[in-house]
Parts: structure tokens; sequence; C-alpha cells
């Protein structure tokens, strides 16, 4: 696993990292692919990061450790999460799901109504699951998929890694790197007042939804950023995902669709430090907040792009989720669809997010300018592709001694600690999960 740190290090940095420690084993998790070895590379790279950003506060980090049990434990910390001791409600709608096609499998997200409203418009049946499997079976996988996405839904055909290798967004996948980290314009070097923490005094404007994004700013949040999650209140939520990835963030709400919630966003945006969003790719530049806009309102900012299908290709724009892209780049590949055994693709790229994000911050320490971090999960998908096989068999793993308890809005919560040491500065969570859009859309002092 040390040659998977090195080389996510040098895709961040061009460099090699400084001293690391990994303990435990990959049968921490089921299945073959290497998902406990990534987890474990992502969580190190981020906290690796934060390291760095310790020392330019002259603050000696230590060695930075990451554990394989931990690491996979954090890639599930949704199922881990316990609310006054109760586990939390399934994350999927009823029609979500895997549907045999009449030569194939195709996955349906239907876990927003717009998405299930999507799904029985483009097939033509009432919202029940038998109506749907019924229209799904005697229909091609591919049939299905075009349907239901150009009704504007979400779904993906099942394709075998051979397809989708030959596939136009595919071969966009694969000429792209894993993380792109660009400069987008001048702006003086950045001066880090007095913390004792990596990111003590750094504000994160976080326009995000599940999963990869709310995981990166909960994971900034960790190190000491102040996050403040951006969302709407007329839109939905999967709340069993935003309670477990709420973790020491503010959240307000801010209506982009009219003029004044643009306004207020600008006025966030221009005292900002880094902005993470996850729009599809074009979606915010349509609405006056584009790479050259938001480099032009904010000099020095870090912008974390995130999206499902790379920002190149056919496919660039389309919606895309984990358990989709699976789907379609072959890593679900069997009769049944093998899913893999956590959400590694979200999780993934959260953590390399924070990585990249944290790295970008480094660098303006050092050099100054506007940075843009863009990631995507079929990108996070071909580098765990990359890594090889394992033995699919897993130990019995217990979690008990890496959760801990917080207070939050929803109850006493028993949680995932935050994984990664850092000896100079251990992450943590200032307070639990609040309640969404209770805060003004301000900065704290």
């Amino acid at each position: 696993m040390r040659d998977v740190v090195e080389g996510v290090w040098n895709a961040l940095t061009g460099a090699s990292p400084e001293a690391f420690e990994l303990t435990g084993t990959e049968d921490v998790l089921p299945g073959p692919y290497r998902v406990a070895a990534a987890a474990t590379a992502s969580v190190a790279a981020a906290t690796l990061a934060a390291a760095e950003m310790l020392r330019q506060r002259d603050i000696e980090p230590g060695v930075v450790t990451a554990d394989t049990r931990h690491a996979a434990a954090a890639f599930q910390s949704e199922r881990l999460l316990r609310v006054d001791g109760v586990g939390a409600e399934s994350a999927w709608a009823p029609l979500s799901g895997d549907y045999r096609t009449a030569d194939g499998w195709v996955r349906l997200h239907c876990n927003y109504p717009r998405h299930e409203a999507a799904v029985c418009w483009g097939l033509g049946v009432p919202a029940t699951r038998e109506a749907v499997e019924k229209a799904v079976a005697g229909r091609p996988a591919r049939e299905v998929e075009h349907a239901v996405v150009s009704a504007g839904g979400a779904a993906a055909e099942l394709r075998s890694p051979e397809d989708w290798a030959a596939h136009p967004q595919g071969e966009a996948v694969a000429s792209l790197p894993l993380v792109s980290l660009t400069p987008l314009g001048p702006a003086p070097k950045r001066t880090l007042f007095y913390s004792d923490r990596p990111l003590g005094g750094i504000r994160v404007l976080e326009l995000t939804h599940v999963l990869a994004g709310p995981v990166a700013g909960r994971i900034l949040a960790a190190h000491g950023a102040d996050v403040l999650h951006v969302g709407a209140a007329h839109l939905p939520r999967v709340e069993a995902l935003v309670r477990d990835t709420g973790q020491g963030k503010r959240s307000t709400f801010v209506a982009l669709d009219i003029e004044g919630g643009r306004a207020r966003l600008k006025k966030l945006i221009s005292r900002a430090d880094v902005l993470v969003q996850s729009f599809r790719p074009g979606a915010l530049e349509r609405i006056g907040f584009g790479p050259a806009e938001l480099a032009e309102l904010r000099p020095g900012l870090v912008i974390a792009d995130l999206s499902a299908y790379g920002w190149q290709g056919p496919w660039a724009r389309r919606r895309g989720f984990d358990s989709l892209v699976q789907m379609s780049n072959g890593l679900a590949w069997g009769d049944p669809p093998a899913p893999l055994p956590v959400q590694a693709l979200d999780h993934g790229t959260g953590w390399l997010t924070a990585a990249a994000v944290m790295t970008a911050l480094h660098r303006q320490v050092v050099d100054g300018g506007t940075w843009r971090a863009r990631l995507s999960l079929a990108g996070t998908g071909r580098w765990l592709d990359s890594l090889g096989r394992k033995d699919p068999a897993a130990a019995d793993v217990d979690h008990g001694d890496l959760l801990e308890e917080a207070d939050s809005a929803y109850g006493r919560l028993t949680r995932v600690r935050m994984a990664g040491g850092l000896p100079g500065a251990q992450p943590y969570w200032e307070f639990g999960t609040r309640e969404p859009g209770v805060d003004k859309p301000t900065w704290t002092p």
C-alpha cells in the first residue's frame, strides 16, 4: 500500500511524501477490488496534505498514520452512524435499484422526486416497482438508459470493463489525471493567521449534495476549517446522509434561482478561501459563477469541481452517482451486478478532493495564485481498477473502538471518529450535525 500512497501523493504534488506509517491488512472489506488500499491511501493523502499546512504554521506535524480498518470504517460511515442508538434508515428510494432487462441489467436512481418522475415519464409507467420491472424487462438496457436520461433522469446500463474502455466516455476518462490541479490566475501569496490547526482561519464554501462533496467538506472541517454548506430550502435531501456528512459544518439556505440569492452567494464567495462544488459541469457557469468569474470575484480562491463522469467527453454533463458509475465503468460487472462493498467512488473522491484543496492552499502560501482542482467519480473508479485485485474473502471486523459520541440537532450521534493520524494536530469535529439551513448566510467573525 505504500506504493499506492506514494502514487497518489505524486499525482497531487509531483513529489515524494514525508514520513508516514500504514497499519492493517486489506481483508477488512470483501470483494476482489483493492477498496481498502484505495481508502487507506486516500486518508493518508489528505492527512499528509494537512501535515504540510501545519508545517507552514511552523508546527511539527509528526509522522502521519493511516489504518486500513479505520479507513474502511470511514468509507462506510453512513452505515455505521447511529442516532440515539438507532441505525439510519435506508438511503435508497423504493424505485431505486438494479433491474433485469431484455439483454442485461440497468440501474435506476430514484432517490429524488424529479428523478423518479423522469423514470416514470421516460418509460411511460406509474410509480410502482412492478410497473417499472415489467417495462424494463422487455427492453434492451441501452434503450432504457437512453429513455430515462433523455427524460432528465439518472440511469446506467451495466457495461463490461471492455465495453467501457471502448466507449467514448471511457476513453475520455482514461485520458484524464486522477486529480487536475491548475492555476486560474494571479493572486498574492496567502498569509496564514495564527492557529494550532492545519486549516484554522480558512473559510470553505460548500455547494454540494450527496456524497463526495459533503465528505470533502467534512474532512476540511475536521482539520479546522470554517465550513459553510449552502443548500436550498425547496430541494429534497437524503436525511440519513445529511446527518452523517454534516459533522463540524454550519448550514444555510441560499436560493440561486433568484437575483437576490445570487447576490448573496457573490458576497459569500468574495470572502471565502475555498469553494467546493458538485453541480453538473457548466451549471454554475450558466448563472454567472464560471471559473473566470470566480477568479475575478475572489483572487486567491481555491475552486474544487466534482463531477460524475469527468470534465471531457460526451458524458461530461451527464447526471451520475456512485452506484451508476460503477455500472457504467464495469466495476459492478456480473450477473446480477456486483457492486463494491462500500460507496468507494464517493468517499474516495471526497478524501482526494480534501487532499487537493489543502495542496492548493499550500501552493498559495508558497507561490500565490488562484487554483482549480477537478476530480470525478469515474476517474476515482479508473484509479481503483488500476490497483489490481486481491483475495475477495474478508475477515470479521469490529468497528466499536473507532466510534465516538457527539450531540447534534438530531440527537446523540454515534459516529466514526475522524480517520488519519496527525500527532501535531489530531483532526476532530468541533460540533455535531446541525439542522439544514439553520445558520445565517454569513461568515463567522
